[in-house]
């Protein structure tokens, strides 16, 4: 995992003041999801997690993660998989940022 992401995460979660629940982070290429991709992506290059959260609590990492300069917001939250995915990959003419997006 990138050094800089590590502490962004542990800012967040002193400001945050509660624990966080990192349900994806690092992922190798060769895992399921990063397999279909065409090219690596921020989990695969240890630039981004997921964090089980939802309702008033995944609203208050958005507005934390947004202040400490995440790049890339991810947001689930319909079903029983509720997650925020967070990044800090660097734009590109293909991947502007920062960015907002649901799934």
């Amino acid at each position: 995992m990138d050094q800089d992401f590590i502490d962004r995460m542990n800012q967040l979660r002193e400001q945050y003041g509660k624990p966080i629940k990192i349900t994806s982070g690092y992922r190798d290429t060769t895992h399921p999801i990063e397999a279909r991709k065409k090219e690596p992506g921020a989990h695969a290059s240890g630039y981004a997690c997921d964090i089980g959260v939802r309702g008033a609590d995944a609203l208050q990492i958005i507005g934390i993660a947004l202040q400490l300069g995440f790049t890339g917001i991810g947001v689930n939250q319909k079903g029983s998989g509720r997650f925020i995915h967070l990044d800090i990959l660097n734009s590109t003419p293909q991947r502007p940022r920062p960015t907002i997006w649901s799934y």
